[in-house]
């Protein structure tokens, strides 16, 4: 069963080093972040990450991400320190691994499973079944909301991204695991949503259950829209 789920943004600027002048804008977020997945950890429980990549596939903690292409010479691993790894881990569960190793230490166990852009499906989609079925599970859903929400975001000004967003932070607030899996894949490309992905099959994971949820940062400080929510399964 999913006992927890927590949903963090994918931004790099949330590594200090790579956020430089814009680390204390960000000291919010990252408390947030930190508080959302301190939530998460209880004994017997595995952590899974969910993230939007190239395709759909699972990970181990020894799987490893890079920052090196943001100009940061850092590699960080899922779950477990090591330097045999394959480095494989997409952006969104690159930076979930940093976040998780920076709030729970290197050694939490997590396991992670990229979401392609047409869902989690295949050998991955059966694994994460099985394991929901099987153990304890608390899943950290990562992603960013729309980056065209005015003239300076990076995607410039969409008139549809604000009303888009709201809509993700409604369903977040209120519990709303359906409404998470019917957010439009075709919107949330036009509005550079890129979790849209990972929180469509976050819906389908955790569709049927009632939450108790926190909305712990909601903003848009470059533009665009970087949501923090915590849901705890209720009874």
């Amino acid at each position: 069963m999913i006992s927890a789920a927590a949903f963090c943004p994918q931004p790099p600027l949330l590594v200090p080093a790579l956020a430089a002048g814009a680390a204390g804008e960000l000291a919010g977020l990252r408390a947030a972040c930190a508080a959302a997945i301190g939530q998460l950890s209880a004994p017997g429980r595995r952590l899974v990450l969910l993230g939007t990549g190239e395709s759909s596939r699972s990970h181990s903690p020894l799987a490893r991400g890079s920052l090196a292409g943001f100009g940061l010479p850092l590699e960080v691993a899922l779950g477990a320190p090591t330097c045999g790894g394959a480095l494989e881990l997409p952006l969104s569960l690159t930076v979930g691994a940093w976040l998780v190793r920076d709030t729970l230490g290197p050694r939490s166990g997590a396991i992670g499973f990229s979401v392609g852009p047409h869902g989690l499906a295949g050998p991955a989609a059966a694994e994460l079944l099985a394991l929901a079925d099987s153990e304890d599970l608390a899943l950290l859903v990562m992603g960013d909301g729309s980056a065209r929400r005015g003239p300076t975001a990076p995607g410039y000004l969409d008139p549809r991204a604000v009303p888009f967003d709201d809509s993700v932070i409604a369903a977040l607030r209120a519990g709303d695991a359906a409404a998470l899996a019917a957010l439009d894949p075709v919107l949330g490309q036009a509005v550079l949503a890129a979790g849209v992905p990972a929180w469509r099959a976050a819906g389908e994971l955790l569709g049927g259950g009632t939450y108790d949820t926190e909305i712990r940062y909601a903003d848009d400080p470059f533009g665009v829209s970087y949501v923090v929510a915590s849901w705890t399964t209720r009874g």
